[in-house]
């Protein structure tokens, strides 16, 4: 019969710890030198699942045997004894283990793109220069939006959407150089919500929806996937970002997964692919850094990079530093901190929310060339057009 424990094992090496240990009784040090690890790695693998047991409820030792569904944590047991010390009730009160959920969120989403048939990879175009970046920046995109113009000054839905985002990209890459590498920037909030009920994941306001969640992720992927196959002609590389929004906490997660597996074949393909809702890139001596701007304030941005462990080091090669931040839905720049600090417009029309509080911002999406030395070199705006 399977342990008990192995039930709580997140990864392959927990569980050929937990056979060799606890299943085969071998000791740690000798499963040690079958695994290839020190015996304090062996201790640390049985201690992490011992862990994961007991925030599910199972600890022999305190007489726990009941574990609680996974995504559940224990919040108190209550056991009653008989006069020989033996447990004859017990009751389990359990919460929701958000950490946990949100593991097993990514999990799924990755096993769920492996059954996608990959695309064949898309001829190079003939001349790049590789001295060169040309970052193609969305912000604030909210796809699956409804407005009504009388209502806000703006229609928007989601036809108007599509085209609005295809014409787009179409227009930077046509107004960009041919340069070694196109970055596809998308700095979050590209959909307007996060699951089956149209409400921001957070607060849980209402928001006006133009379709249904299963059409909104179709659609999401779709123009996504355009996107990046319009760039592989014109770019020698082409790098994503799909970065967390307020908006879409979790569908920036399945984008990026969805693009990193139907391009998977194709070299030519990098997705940044990390839940640190920071990400950063460097080309040459200069460094790009991009934040949706809903957790960190963009006067702040540039401590955060210089600061954080993992972006310390890029931090401390470049010459020159970018930042790259939007939610706010109009344009902002700051130099200050060892960067040029900056925040994007969006491209969608305005929701009912923006119009009555009187939030009015000129619509476009930039596209900046960088050099590898010489840090930026040009720019362009284009302005939304069905």
């Amino acid at each position: 019969m399977p342990h008990p424990l192995l039930e709580f094992c997140d990864t392959e090496k927990q569980r050929e710890v937990i056979k060799l240990t606890q299943v085969e009784g071998m000791s740690q040090r000798d499963a040690g030198k079958h695994l290839n690890l020190s015996r304090s790695a062996v201790r640390d693998h049985i201690h992490t699942v011992r862990f994961n047991a007991k925030k599910r409820g199972y600890s022999p030792e305190h007489d726990w045997h009941r574990p609680v569904p996974d995504g559940h944590k224990i919040k108190g047991v209550s056991t009653f004894y008989d006069e020989d010390g033996r447990p004859v009730r017990q009751w389990v009160k359990s919460q929701t283990d958000e950490q946990r959920q949100f593991e097993i969120l990514i999990q799924r989403l990755e096993q769920a793109q492996e059954g996608l048939k990959a695309f064949k990879p898309t001829p190079s175009p003939k001349q790049t220069n590789d001295s060169l970046l040309s970052l193609l920046t969305i912000t604030d995109f909210h796809l699956g939006m409804y407005a009504h113009e009388a209502e806000t000054g703006d229609d928007w839905d989601i036809k108007i959407a599509r085209d609005t985002f295809l014409n787009s990209i179409n227009d930077m890459i046509k107004a960009s150089p041919n340069s070694g590498i196109g970055m596809l920037c998308q700095l979050g909030d590209f959909l307007h919500w996060d699951g089956i009920l149209s409400v921001t994941p957070s607060s849980g306001h209402i928001l006006d929806a133009d379709t249904r969640y299963g059409k909104l992720v179709e659609l999401a992927m779709s123009v996504m996937t355009e996107a990046v196959r319009m760039m592989l002609k014109k770019f020698g590389k082409v790098v994503i970002v799909s970065a967390e929004g307020n908006h879409d906490i979790s569908g920036s997660i399945w984008l990026r997964k969805h693009i990193k597996q139907i391009f998977r074949n194709d070299p030519r393909i990098e997705v940044i692919d990390n839940e640190f809702p920071f990400y950063a890139y460097l080309h040459g001596e200069t460094m790009l850094a991009f934040h949706h701007g809903h957790k960190v304030r963009l006067a702040n941005l540039p401590k955060l990079f210089a600061s954080e462990p993992r972006t310390r080091e890029m931090w401390g090669r470049a010459s020159y530093t970018y930042i790259h931040s939007g939610h706010y839905h109009h344009e902002r720049l700051i130099e200050d901190g060892g960067a040029i600090s900056e925040q994007h417009p969006t491209l969608a029309g305005r929701d009912a929310y923006a119009a009555r509080g009187g939030w009015v911002s000129r619509r476009g999406a930039k596209l900046i060339t960088y050099d590898k030395i010489d840090g930026e070199v040009s720019r362009h705006t284009v302005r939304p057009r069905q």
